[in-house]
């Protein structure tokens, strides 16, 4: 994984494919269950070896303004935190449970810079926390459910998952954002104005905006 244009992160082997219905992205979702690797462990004859990432970019245009918005949704589905000690993986299982083991871990470190507010947050420390960095910004939210077993014996995984949820509960990533940009023609216009500065054409045309569509785009 390397940046790349428009500051988005390139992943080689991602695809992304159009969609304009829900019944297009369960299809994808079906997809992604079909290719995502399960094997049997002690403590689940269908434990996840991966998480699963389904990125939603959705994009809107004004027909009154021409300017055009776009936000993501990141859904997130972690592989469980499992004991190695119970729940028997060995040989290529234990390597995955290792490796899910960390990218937890550095999950959790990256929300516990975030609560902290630490002006370096490690989102490189793993390739999972790298993939959510846009979402986990600052300027993104994010809702986390749990689910835990009502089982005595599965009681210290249910409690390693509880602390887990408490340490991200504590976290304010502030205000989510869109990116909105201006249509075409406002570019040429404001290039062409007669206002002494770019700043000049831009205020200039911000004044031809509908009030609501000034207050999204925010201050000059």
């Amino acid at each position: 994984m390397a940046p790349g244009g428009a500051g988005e992160l390139y992943v080689p082997g991602l695809t992304q494919r159009s969609v304009r219905t829900m019944q297009d992205i369960n299809k994808i979702l079906e997809l992604g269950r079909k290719q995502r690797a399960t094997e049997h462990t002690n403590l689940n004859a269908h434990s996840s070896r991966s998480h699963a990432l389904l990125i939603l970019t959705a994009k809107g245009r004004e027909t009154s303004t021409g300017i055009c918005t776009t936000g993501k949704l990141y859904l997130v589905d972690l592989a469980g935190s499992e004991r190695v000690s119970r729940s028997g993986a060995a040989g290529e299982r234990l390597r995955e449970a290792q490796c899910i083991n960390r990218s937890l871990s550095a999950l959790g470190d990256v929300f516990s810079a975030l609560r902290t507010q630490q002006a370096h947050v490690p989102y490189r420390n793993s390739k999972l926390t790298y993939l959510l960095q846009e979402a986990l910004s600052r300027d993104g939210k994010a809702l986390l459910l749990l689910q835990v077993s009502p089982a005595e014996q599965n009681l210290s995984e249910s409690l390693c998952s509880l602390r887990f949820g408490e340490r991200v509960r504590s976290v304010e990533l502030g205000v989510p954002s869109k990116k909105i940009e201006l249509p075409p023609s406002a570019s040429t216009e404001s290039s062409e104005s007669d206002s002494p500065s770019p700043r000049g054409a831009r205020t200039s045309m911000r004044k031809k905006l509908p009030a609501s569509v000034r207050q999204r785009i925010g201050p000059p």
